[in-house]
């Protein structure tokens, strides 16, 4: 059974950095691709990163150049570091992962397995 279980949300100021993790057990996702979504409250869920078996990383436009996603294919996690964070980045963050590689990664629909979530809140 494939479980994503994230860490290191909490509560930061704006202009602040933190780290999210999130690491997968029961499936390596080998050639596949993991990454990271978003809900602010009201709102629909947000893609936000993602990165593939080989390295390709794909973020969102309100994300780019402050956000990095990495992964650890041997530890089965992946990371994602959040610069210069902003009260709108306020939002639970899900990792999600996906056993195969298409065009529509940036559907929450394409992904099978999503974790339970972690509060991030930026505070102004």
């Amino acid at each position: 059974q494939v479980q994503l279980v994230e860490s290191g949300g909490g509560l930061v100021q704006a202009g602040d950095s933190l780290r999210l993790s999130c690491a997968a057990s029961g499936g390596t996702f080998s050639s596949g691709i993991m990454a990271w979504f978003r809900r602010a409250p009201g709102k629909e869920r947000e893609f936000v990163a993602a990165e593939t078996w080989n390295g390709g990383t794909y973020y969102g436009d309100s994300v780019q150049g402050r956000f990095t996603i990495s992964r650890d294919n041997p530890k089965n996690t992946v990371s994602l570091q959040m610069n210069s964070l902003k009260p709108e980045d306020t939002a639970v963050y899900y990792c999600a992962a996906a056993n195969v590689v298409t065009r529509a990664l940036r559907a929450p629909d394409y992904y099978a397995y999503w974790g339970q979530g972690t509060q991030v809140t930026v505070s102004s």
